[in-house]
């Protein structure tokens, strides 16, 4: 299909092994498809553009939003209602409180005739904030199918991997499709791609190369970068505004912009100050420390996630592991104490310096000294590869 080629970018083989999955639209689709890979690596667009593309009827529900089971049922409900009356006139609202009600329901609402006929296809994206609602919530969608026995198929869009899904009673299992993070030369295509129409494609993709020579050790979101492409573009092409140089002298336009984007790198992933206010920096060639806000200081601001496993990482350096139950556990038991101290261990363990530990007790304690519930995801794996 031309238009989706041209729409969904280094996608391909998702794109082919999805609409092999869809099938002819009245033809029975595959029951539940697990879809998981990293943060901004292409899940959602490419699962809306697919499905709008080929004009399949489909709900689309973000899983944090709808946090308790009955916003979530009540709005799948009554989004598919909306798409069975949309040429009927206005539609009534539906209530439903258990997903037994949920199934019954279902069937009331695909019995119209523009959703007859056809595959049913519900999107839960976030779909890891379903293991902390009710128990038989994932298997219900898992078998939607069958216990509807409608044309109908659930797809869950999720960071975490299956692994950390599956029931322990077991559960029927999903087709699973992963989707890898971008590599640079996909980043390079996809940033190239949005190159503004009054300039030329070569001088866009020749500042995409720049942009990514300098942040792509540090952020590979594609969704950060596009922003970050965005928002230093007027710098890079204003000496070629100014009739100072042209589009193909590279050296002129690079020292005008390295500067720019040392002082962007200082504020990747954060929203300190508005991108108006960038723009007025860059305008004005004001030094970013002289703004209040922004985060460069002598301090570095860590992630949320990643304090804690600073922390974890010293308690587990500096203390045996003999000790861990005592300190991370509530109900440890009656400890006995004896005055016998190795030789080695008479020495501070301060002065000793830090010891290897490994990486699941590191999780471990990381799970114990945070207070909310830490799910496994790869931003939690990949803060800690990076400390």
């Amino acid at each position: 299909m031309p238009h989706l080629e041209n729409t969904v970018l280094c996608r391909e083989s998702q794109v082919s092994i999805l609409q092999s999955l869809f099938g002819e639209r009245h033809h029975f689709s595959f029951p539940s498809i697990f879809i998981y890979g990293h943060t901004a690596s292409g899940k959602t667009y490419v699962t809306q553009t697919l499905l709008r593309t080929l004009e399949l009827p489909h709900v689309f529900v973000n899983c944090v939003e709808c946090f308790s089971l009955r916003l979530l049922l009540e709005q799948i409900l009554n989004k598919l209602n909306h798409l069975s009356s949309s040429e009927g006139g206005c539609s009534t609202q539906i209530t439903c409180e258990t997903f037994n009600d949920f199934v019954r329901l279902f069937k009331q609402v695909t019995k119209a005739e523009s959703l007859k006929d056809q595959t049913v296809y519900i999107v839960l994206d976030k779909a890891e904030y379903l293991r902390d609602m009710e128990a038989n919530l994932l298997p219900g969608f898992l078998r939607l199918q069958e216990l509807t026995d409608r044309n109908v198929t659930v797809l869950f869009l999720s960071e975490i991997v299956w692994e950390k899904f599956r029931p322990n009673t077991g559960c029927f299992e999903p087709f699973v499709l992963y989707f890898p993070d971008y590599s640079i030369g996909n980043l390079q295509k996809i940033l190239s791609h949005d190159h503004p129409p009054e300039y030329s494609a070569d001088f866009y993709a020749a500042y995409i190369n720049i942009l990514l020579g300098v942040f792509y050790t540090v952020c590979r979101d594609l969704k950060e970068l596009r922003h970050l492409a965005v928002l230093n573009f007027p710098k890079y092409c204003e000496p070629v505004v100014k009739g100072e140089a042209n589009e193909r002298d590279t050296r002129k336009l690079w020292r005008n912009i390295e500067p720019h984007l040392k002082r962007a790198m200082q504020t990747v992933y954060l929203r300190e100050i508005s991108s108006s206010q960038w723009e007025k920096l860059q305008k004005d060639d004001i030094d970013p420390a002289q703004l209040k806000g922004l985060s460069a200081y002598t301090h570095v601001e860590l992630p949320y996630y990643s304090k804690f496993i600073l922390i974890a990482a010293y308690l587990a350096s500096y203390n045996p592991a003999r000790t861990d139950k005592r300190f991370f556990l509530k109900h440890h038991g009656k400890i006995k104490k004896t005055n016998f101290l190795k030789k080695h261990e008479k020495t501070s363990n301060h002065l000793l310096g830090p010891k290897p530990f490994p990486l699941d007790r590191l999780l471990a304690i990381l799970y114990s000294i945070v207070d909310s519930r830490v799910a496994p995801t790869a931003n939690i794996f990949s803060q800690d590869g990076e400390l």
